[in-house]
């Protein structure tokens, strides 16, 4: 009998299975079945029968949830992946999240990538399905949820539907509704990967909507500081910027799918929540630098949350990407907001 099964079997043995997960110090997938008569706020079905989570850290001890952006997934720890943990400056042993005082759990979004069409799912389907997870884990609430970017829209919902579920939210770089510009960005980018694939040719439009994707993530000044403005010898061929972020399109067309990114990059766009609502203490952190989530929607649900617990504004040459580059502000952040959790 696999460890998700023994969850599912049997409920009274699901803590216990957990601490055996752990006690080897190695991190262990946890899967739940959604069950049939789940529908999406949308009415519509999840073409996938299963949800994954992983669970990394130390046995008993205190349980946080971290979430990252679309491109995430539940692989948040480098020596669990081989290097290729996706926040593994600020998740690790020792670190600002600390896999010696805490468990946590990352968990992979819906849709995963089994569906060709894209399905209509919002930020509190989202939260749904995870608490889907916990009840598998018998955990009736998680001590700390981590959001950034589309993990912090995600907080920010489960906060609002499961008030009771959790204690503390960190939320970067998320705010309680998509900025119109930032809308209009993926729009084009969500259209651009239409006609790729109406042109028969899915991954290269995944590609060429990432490429445009990072312009957003970054800032000017980056790129002015890293490129040159030197021009190729012809008309047509690539500029010392363009080829930085072909690359990068290269990398990212064989990590999704077309429907499964159409699906998250149009859910950031339905994210929204009544900050008032938001009952948990809210650990606040924006960029002034971040053009997608503009320093004033931040101070906005700065100013409606009724419990804020604290708000960092921060410059960073890295725009909406400086919570994965940040590493010394953003750890320190994190330490502050999680101290009583790990004392």
């Amino acid at each position: 009998m696999t460890l998700a099964e023994a969850y599912l079997e049997d409920p009274l043995c699901r803590p216990r299975a957990v601490s055996a997960a752990l006690a080897d110090g190695k991190a262990r997938d946890i899967s739940v079945d959604i069950p049939a008569d789940f529908r999406l706020a949308s009415g519509e079905r999840l073409a996938q029968r299963r949800l994954v989570g992983r669970l990394h850290g130390c046995a008993d001890a205190p349980l946080v949830v971290v979430a990252g952006g679309i491109s995430a997934d539940r692989f948040v720890h480098r020596t669990e992946t081989k290097g290729l943990g996706w926040w593994s400056g600020a998740v690790s042993v020792r670190g600002p999240v600390d896999l010696n005082r805490l468990r946590v759990l990352a968990f992979d979004y819906a849709p995963d990538a089994g569906g060709d069409a894209p399905v209509t799912i919002t930020t509190h389907d989202q939260a749904r399905l995870l608490a889907l997870l916990l009840d598998t884990l018998g955990e009736d609430r998680v001590e700390a949820f981590v959001g950034c970017s589309y993990g912090g829209m995600v907080g920010l919902a489960f906060a609002e539907l499961f008030p009771d579920r959790v204690g503390e939210l960190v939320v970067v770089s998320a705010a309680h509704r998509p900025h119109p510009q930032a809308t209009a960005w993926r729009g084009i980018q969500r259209r651009i990967l239409m006609l790729a694939q109406a042109a028969g040719r899915p991954e290269d439009g995944v590609a060429l909507a990432r490429e445009l994707a990072m312009t957003t993530y970054r800032t000017p000044d980056e790129l002015a500081e890293r490129f040159e403005t030197s021009a190729p010898d012809r008309a047509g061929q690539a500029y010392p910027v363009c080829d930085y972020l072909q690359a990068r399109g290269r990398a990212y067309r064989n990590q999704t799918t077309p429907g499964r990114w159409l699906s998250l990059s149009d859910s950031i766009d339905r994210h929204v929540v009544t900050p008032e609502a938001i009952r948990t203490p809210v650990s606040l952190v924006g960029f002034t630098s971040d053009r997608l989530v503009p320093i004033d929607d931040m101070r906005e649900l700065a100013a409606r949350l009724p419990a804020l617990f604290r708000f960092v504004e921060a410059p960073s040459l890295y725009g909406h990407d400086a919570f994965l580059k940040e590493d010394a502000l953003v750890g320190d952040i994190l330490r502050s907001a999680l101290k009583e959790i790990c004392a």
